[in-house]
């Protein structure tokens, strides 16, 4: 079987996301795409070799030639049109964040409860080697029982007008590389924090450019995390546990194909372990593929969704902001 899969929308982060692991992984083909600019699409269409441009986003979910749909549409829109896409039948990889906020994803995830489709979070660094190496080292006890976890995730967005900044389109720092810093925190503490304290800095009203905040789960676990889109530090990528009988840090799990590492410090040894180059995204594309043509269990389901954005929301909250909300479609 051939999965195929028809684009949401011409979207910068679908070539890297999509298009290039599809042709990579086997038995996966991107057959169709529409925007809300047919120009555009068919543009898309054409430096990317694919063969179907529909004259609007409903059109593509009629499209009886495509099993699923990948859905990176602004982050407000992300819910309406995964449930229109199950409503089609189709199976859904949705960029992240899952939703706008909590109730939007709970709401979501009943109705996906109730079908037989595929709905996949597309946190992709979950699916590559170096998360699942340090899965294995903290499983193994190697650095005892987890006592504290730190993540910060920031990168330069000095482009004050780009939809990442736009509320009506559920944007902001901690929605954007922020909800990776959220996945990443709960990845590695295994555990469901609760927010102490948040701080935000805001490009305009309710819009966070950065955002920190202090968390703590039931079994005493304590943390912070840190994601920004604009201030001064521009390029902050990591992870660190710090466990009972020494810590592990991770640099780059977003883009391990770049450049990566794993340091692993027990007294007075320190490892350092470095993963293969190939892009999360390949990899997630496979998971995609196996999960729904053998049914594969996978990590980044709806279900996993609901606690990242309910802390999210619980952040916002603290920091003295509010919940984004979903985008009419």
């Amino acid at each position: 079987m051939t999965l195929t899969i028809g684009i949401l929308g011409a979207a910068r982060i679908a070539p890297a996301a999509c298009i290039r692991p599809a042709r990579s992984t086997d038995g996966v083909e991107v057959v169709a795409i529409a925007a809300r600019d047919k120009q555009r699409a068919q543009k898309f269409a054409s430096k990317y070799q694919i063969g179907t441009v529909h004259d609007s986003y409903d059109d593509l979910l009629a499209d009886p030639a495509i099993d699923a749909i990948y859905n990176p549409l602004p982050n407000g829109l992300h819910g309406v049109w995964t449930l229109r896409a199950i409503a089609a039948g189709k199976h859904v990889l949705c960029e992240k964040p899952f939703a706008a906020n909590a109730d939007e994803a709970r709401h979501v995830a009943q109705v996906i409860d109730a079908q037989d489709k595929v709905v996949m979070e597309a946190f992709h660094y979950r699916y590559h080697p170096m998360m699942i190496r340090a899965a294995e080292i903290l499983a193994s006890g190697e650095i005892g029982e987890v006592r504290h976890v730190d993540t910060s995730l920031c990168i330069p967005l000095p482009l004050r007008h780009d939809i990442r900044y736009q509320l009506d389109l559920a944007g902001g720092a901690l929605m954007d590389i922020g909800c990776y810093a959220v996945n990443l925190w709960r990845t590695l503490s295994g555990e469901e924090p609760t927010v102490v304290t948040a701080q935000a800095k805001t490009i305009s009203a309710n819009v966070d450019r950065a955002m920190a905040a202090t968390l703590v789960t039931p079994n005493g676990v304590t943390g912070s995390l840190q994601c920004s889109l604009l201030s001064a530090k521009l390029f902050q990528l990591k992870g660190r546990v710090t466990g009972t009988k020494g810590s592990l840090s991770l640099f780059n799990p977003l883009g391990p194909q770049f450049y990566n590492r794993i340091t692993v410090k027990t007294g007075s040894s320190r490892r350092v372990e470095h993963a293969e180059r190939t892009p999360t995204y390949a990899f997630q594309m496979e998971a995609f593929r196996n999960a729904v043509v053998d049914g594969a269990p996978f990590p980044t389901t709806p279900s996993d969704a609901i606690s990242t954005m309910a802390v999210i929301d619980a952040i916002y909250a603290a920091a003295g902001l509010t919940a984004r909300q979903p985008t009419p479609a």
